[in-house]
């Protein structure tokens, strides 16, 4: 059994990846990390969506950056996040399965 400081930070990290750009980068840093750049082409996203979902996905301990010359790797920070992420894809899809 959790606390409620515990089911608060685990809202907080759910809520980080509510969203379908943000789940495409964890899926993403799951292959390897990569830094910006790499992630807008892989994404097909502009600079800036990039950029400010892997804030969110940092403030929230999602992913961490490693200063490489004039760039910075993103990865993530453990393979816990990716297996959440893979497993609600796997819920999702099931339930469209499902679905009449």
């Amino acid at each position: 059994m959790t606390d409620h400081a515990g089911n608060a930070a685990a809202a907080d990290l759910l809520r980080s990846l509510a969203s379908p750009a943000r789940v495409a980068i964890v899926l993403s840093l799951r292959e390897r990390s990569m830094c910006v750049h790499e992630l807008v082409d892989t994404l097909h996203l502009n600079q800036p969506q990039v950029s400010q979902h892997l804030s969110v996905l940092k403030k929230s301990g999602v992913v961490v950056g490693t200063r490489r010359g004039r760039e910075i790797d993103y990865a993530l920070a453990d393979d816990h996040v990716a297996h959440i992420v893979v497993d609600a894809l796997i819920h999702a899809s099931e339930l469209r399965e499902t679905k009449p």
